[in-house]
């Protein structure tokens, strides 16, 4: 469990990427064709902070939205 946020439980998300080819109507073009799909993942940005909870300093592995939203006090 190593992009995983410890404190929302934040992780990957499986997702598509599209390739695509050709020139938009908008700009002239005939259109955009899509010649393929692959898998891809969407990985959380996640940081190892040092985070003081009961009293003790240990490190974590934290999202950056729990960062600055507060949800962690850092050491």
């Amino acid at each position: 469990m190593s992009r995983v946020c410890g404190v929302c439980g934040k992780g990957p998300v499986a997702g598509r990427s599209i390739a695509r080819r050709g020139l938009p109507k908008k700009q002239g073009g005939i259109g955009l064709n899509i010649t393929g799909v692959s898998r891809r993942v969407f990985l959380p940005n996640i940081q190892s902070v040092k985070v003081r909870k009961n009293g003790t300093v240990k490190k974590m592995k934290v999202c950056t939205k729990c960062i600055r939203s507060g949800a962690i006090e850092k050491a």
